[in-house]
């Protein structure tokens, strides 16, 4: 009888125990969903408003008509964009270079607003080899911006993707799966594209979640670079150490509040680049566009302080700056 007491009663105190965690996971959800609701009632009010705040303007502009073609040059245009000249090879990554992202309706894009302006536009890009789009959301494959290339332009994409394409006249393009490769040769030579693996999501809507979301790494002349994409913390970078020494890692460092499932902070952004043996680090995803809650300077600000032993990893802080890799 006693035994059978202490069971029962261990029975209720498992049973109390168990509702308290219940209750306690339901308050979080709840609070989760309650943030969620908040923020997407603001991205809608900034949709919809926010017509007369000014852009500010890029911290400064990259003169890539300058750049030599014996180099790797790299300059951030802001939000996901970057410029680079691949020893020759002119590459965009994500490009999104409007005022605006989101669903483009009658004229009208309804998406967030730029808070800091494009550091090139469209028309001052210079002739461009291939575009690089990591995955299917508003704020990286904008195809307003799409439709201004021109068509002979290679796209390499990730899965599940390229019928987004449709419209544009952008006609050579390639999707790779997690760990495809392809080399595309251009006037200045080959480069070698790899997919990989990130920790994201790839719909563009509500349910296509068939839409596939990547990393890629480009290999030329023996160098390495990361464009990372959109993740949240993964151990797929220091997978990437056995292909060799990388050079540059182009890493997202913002939009982590609320979203740490599918984005990283800063700090992670630094651990994922050096597990992947990155000898610099180029931070992109900020100070463009309010996507989340975290403060305008905090990333930026967070990625220094994760670097405050090793600043000279940083290859450039601000919206326009232009890095050059020191052979």
């Amino acid at each position: 009888m006693a035994q059978d007491y202490i069971d029962s009663r261990a029975a209720i105190e498992g049973l109390r125990t168990f509702r308290e965690k219940m209750k306690d996971r339901s308050s979080q959800a709840s609070f989760r969903n309650s943030r969620v609701r908040r923020w997407t009632a603001y991205l809608w009010r900034e949709s919809i408003f926010e017509s007369w705040r000014p852009i500010a303007p890029a911290f400064t502009r990259p003169h890539p008509a300058k750049w030599d073609d014996e180099q790797i040059t790299m300059a951030w245009l802001g939000h996901a964009t970057v410029l680079i000249n691949f020893f020759g090879v002119k590459i965009i990554t994500d490009p999104a270079l409007f005022s605006r992202v989101g669903v483009r309706l009658t004229g009208l894009t309804l998406g967030p607003k730029r808070l800091t302006a494009p550091a090139l536009t469209v028309r001052e890009l210079p002739s461009l080899d291939i575009v690089l789009l990591s995955h299917a959301h508003f704020d990286h494959f904008d195809l307003r911006t799409l439709r201004r290339f021109d068509h002979s332009i290679r796209v390499i994409t990730a899965t599940g993707t390229s019928d987004l394409l449709q419209g544009t006249g952008l006609r050579d393009v390639t999707e790779l799966r997690w760990g495809e490769s392809k080399a595309i040769r251009t006037s200045a030579g080959d480069v070698k594209i790899t997919a990989f693996r990130v920790q994201h999501w790839g719909a563009r809507m509500q349910h296509d979640n068939h839409r596939g979301y990547n990393g890629y790494l480009l290999e030329r002349n023996g160098r390495r670079i990361i464009f990372g994409g959109d993740t949240a913390m993964t151990d797929a970078f220091g997978e990437l150490r056995s292909r060799g020494p990388i050079d540059v890692a182009v890493m997202s460092i913002g939009c982590y509040n609320p979203w740490i499932r599918t984005h990283c902070t800063p700090e992670q952004a630094v651990e994922m680049a050096t597990a992947a043996g990155a000898e610099f680090i180029l931070p992109i995803h900020h100070q463009t566009f309010r996507l989340s809650l975290e403060p305008f300077r905090e990333p930026i600000e967070r990625f220094e302080a994760a670097l405050n032993q090793a600043p000279e990893r940083i290859a450039l802080r601000e919206i326009g700056e232009t890095f050059v890799l020191q052979m």
